[in-house]
């Protein structure tokens, strides 16, 4: 054999074991693009000619086995017919690996997802290292589709319907010794050992796995039924079916066709080609490559600090310094009193119990976050963050007094909502060091965070907090300082629409539902009650000037009253045990017809002003961090791709009509005027 390719390596061991590797030429991760996979076929085809004593696949990438398919290909297919013609080619190629007449074995070392995983599943025998970094899974229908190379005819087949559908509808990976029991791999041994577990299963050429009784017993066609009624609704709760198809038509195809391996196979790749030329699904590809894009801010400057020291023991310095340690890095923690911190050590606690499970990894996180209310930890700190109370006054004085106790180069970064840097920066010594870390509430679950720089903040220092953020897995987005920023700049009007029209009657569960019939994740009256009234009548108060937004009088109110949202128990809603009472309809209501646009409107006309000021340094960057940083309808793909889609001038036209009906606060902004001459 002439292994003489770009992207497989051939190695022939003198059992006439082929050791086939796979190392995707120009790539950082090992990907099915078009190219590698028609380079398979002839692999393939060159090893069939002397048959060996069996086949063992593994990656020559250190950082993983198979990430996919190469999701840049799936916006250029034309159209559906185009798509289900390249979907049945990949699908042919595995049927034939399937079918090889040696044993073949994945050896799967990291991630193994998506396509990668499709080919794993065609081999006769898996085996997976133990390894923390090692997951298994399909995330396709985060993408707006469901696996299209013959996964989930081989995954329902292999692990039983109801496992394998729950993992194909979560887009949940799972690690090796999960893939295991679940029968989705035959054998989950140490990275030392899994060559020898790779060449002891392909020698021993055992019958593949079949999957355990209740997953046979979930693909009959009586209990499939029932199964997938129970999907559907579970899937409900979660995604809406005219937002998200992907999900639905994965389950209809596995109830319906299931038990015709052929038929199944011909109907999950027009399936998926159907979905993959849809807005929804070409949306979803555009997120997940906005994601990528955001996290490559931080390239070119790694800063990986050995010490962090976190100022203010409050909900959200808390819990930056647990997630942090969580993370793996050395964290004290500061606050006036020993009383403030000891519930952060109890909330931090029960973060690492439900992330690390291992009670040796939870004690080592316990270890690395320490109470520090003397503040000794500034002189040793190579980054300190500041999370204390939104007060300007308050927070120059704090900086006053640790700046001459950090060391020379210790980056000083402040986790403000709304005060411009350039203020905070007023009477530093070194405010090229000083930089904006803007966290979102709740810190475990919020992805993004905000890289703020003021006009003095170094580029590199930006760079590298930007690196910070990116290594402790959240998505680094740089901002130049504005009031409120990027997200609260566009959040905020949102917020008070919704404050404006409950003042109006309209009421509050007919707001929340317009806005999560629109796509977003929580109503914003919903979502004023979980941050908070007194944080948002806070923000409102600082950003009123800015923004020609008024105090909300029922909103004082109920703050002045002590009625501060779900974390008091009364707020807009009423809670009951922490759920939300949802109030009665008056029977025979009817919405303001303009109500969704009132909303949504607000934001994207923001979303206009903030690319004009240039706070952010391109439409797309703000269409990736408004999803990341306030859940912006995903499958629109962003206030200014949502813009698009439904035409700038209709959105300029309505918003037109919008201020001569409710005020110049809906004023189009001068900044459609670019974006409609770019278009043209």
């Amino acid at each position: 054999m002439s292994g003489d390719y770009k992207h497989w390596n051939i190695e022939i061991d003198a059992d006439r074991i082929v050791w086939l590797g796979m190392d995707v030429e120009g790539s950082s991760v090992n990907v099915l693009s078009s190219t590698v996979m028609e380079e398979l076929r002839l692999v393939i085809g060159e090893i069939e000619k002397s048959p060996p004593a069996g086949l063992i696949l593994h990656s020559l990438k250190e950082n993983g086995f198979i990430a996919g398919a190469d999701v840049k290909e799936f916006t250029q297919v034309k159209d559906e017919m185009e798509a289900f013609e390249k979907i049945r080619k990949a699908q042919s190629l595995f049927d034939h690996i399937e079918n090889l007449a040696f044993p073949t074995v994945a050896m799967i070392h990291g991630f193994c997802l998506g396509g990668g995983l499709e080919l794993a599943l065609s081999f006769d025998h898996r085996v997976a290292s133990s390894h923390k970094s090692t997951r298994l899974g399909f995330p396709e229908v985060l993408l707006g589709i469901h696996p299209g190379f013959g996964g989930s005819v081989r995954s329902t087949r292999i692990m039983g319907g109801l496992e394998a559908m729950t993992m194909m509808l979560t887009g949940r990976t799972m690690d090796g010794s999960r893939a295991k029991k679940l029968g989705l791999v035959d054998h989950c041994v140490p990275l030392r050992n899994l060559k020898t577990a790779a060449l002891a299963t392909v020698k021993g050429a055992p019958g593949r796995i079949k999957a355990p009784l209740l997953g046979r017993l979930s693909n009959l066609p009586g209990l499939r039924a029932l199964v997938a009624v129970k999907l559907e609704k579970e899937t409900a709760k979660k995604v809406l079916k005219k937002h998200y198809p992907a999900p639905y038509a994965l389950i209809d195809l596995w109830r319906d066709q299931y038990g015709d391996q052929r038929k199944m196979m011909v109907g999950e790749a027009r399936s998926v080609a159907k979905l993959v030329v849809s807005p929804t699904a070409q949306n979803l590809i555009r997120v997940f490559m906005l994601q990528e894009r955001l996290k490559s801010s931080g390239d070119g400057e790694k800063f990986n600090p050995a010490r962090v020291h976190v100022i203010g023991a409050g909900a959200m310095g808390g819990d930056i310094a647990a997630w942090l340690a969580l993370r793996g890095y050395k964290v004290t923690l500061q606050d006036t009193e020993t009383g403030r911190v000891a519930p952060v050590i109890k909330r931090a606690h029960a973060l690492f119990i439900k992330k690390l499970r291992n009670p040796r990894l939870i004690s080592a996180a316990m270890d690395r976050l320490a109470p520090d209310v003397a503040g000794m930890g500034v002189g040793a700190a190579d980054i300190v963050i500041e999370a204390i109370f939104e007060n300007l006054e308050a927070k120059r004085n704090l900086y006053s007094r640790i700046e001459p106790a950090m060391k020379q180069d210790a980056i000083l970064a402040t986790n403000t909502s709304s005060i411009m840097l350039e203020k905070l920066a007023e009477g530093l010594a070194r405010p090229e060091l000083f930089v904006g870390l803007h966290f979102f509430n709740p810190v475990a679950m919020m992805k993004l965070v905000e890289v703020v720089k003021g006009p003095a903040t170094s580029p590199q220092v930006a760079t590298m907090a930007a690196s910070f953020v990116r290594a402790m897995d959240k998505l680094p987005l740089i901002v130049n300082s504005a009031p409120g920023f990027l997200i609260n700049r566009i959040l905020t009007p949102y917020l008070y629409e919704a404050m404006k029209l409950a003042s109006e009657g309209v009421p509050i569960s007919v707001i929340d539902k317009a806005a999560v019939d629109f796509g977003m994740p929580m109503g914003p009256v919903t979502l004023a009650d979980a941050v908070g009234l007194d944080i948002c009548l806070s923000v409102i108060n600082i950003l009123g000037a800015d923004f020609a937004m008024e105090e909300p009088a029922d909103l004082a109110r109920m703050v002045g009253a002590g009625k501060l949202g779900k974390k008091s128990g009364s707020g807009f809603y009423q809670y009951k045990d922490g759920k939300q009472i949802l109030p009665i309809i008056p029977a025979g209501y009817s919405p303001p017809a303009d109500l969704t646009d009132r909303l949504t409107l607000r934001m994207v006309n923001q979303s206009v002003e903030c690319l004009r000021q240039g706070i952010v340094e391109d439409a797309d960057l703000l269409d990736g961090g408004v999803i990341f940083g306030t859940g912006f309808a995903p499958f629109r793909g962003g206030p200014i791709n949502y813009s698009a889609g439904r035409g700038h001038v209709d959105v300029v036209e309505t918003l037109r009509q919008l201020a001569e009906k409710h005020g110049p606060r809906f004023d189009p902004d001068q900044g459609w005027d670019a974006i409609i001459s770019d278009k043209q």
